[in-house]
């Protein structure tokens, strides 16, 4: 019998494939990104010491944008390359978090980018 895997699994997947040959450091931490249907999120992390650095979602209270959309992925990429330069952040290792690379991913780099930071 032919056994269907749903696309959370696929993500999954990649995500971890993604990961295996990507890592944050201290000098330059990884930005990861996570959406769901309704919200999306990003995070600066530095995986030598399993520490986030600067975090964002469209569930914060400083957000104007509400929701998943892209005006929303904008508005985060925006605030958390702010908040990264406040830390002293100012370059990054994109992950996609095994999502393509368009659409509200693609509207949250872009919007990181402008607002300063390098990837």
């Amino acid at each position: 019998m032919i056994r269907k895997t749903n696309k959370a699994e696929i993500r999954r997947r990649v995500h971890d494939r993604i990961r295996r040959k990507l890592a944050g450091t201290a000098a330059r931490p990884r930005l990861a990104v996570f959406r769901s249907e309704a919200h999306i999120y990003a995070q600066i992390i530095d995986d030598a010491e399993g520490k986030t650095l600067v975090a964002a979602s469209s569930v914060d209270k400083d957000v104007k944008t509400k929701g998943g959309n892209v005006a929303a992925a904008k508005a985060i990429g925006k605030l958390v390359a702010e908040r990264a330069k406040e830390k002293g952040v100012a370059r990054v290792v994109f992950d996609r978090g095994g999502f393509e690379y368009h659409g509200r991913i693609k509207a949250l780099a872009d919007a990181a980018r402008e607002a300063g930071l390098e990837f």
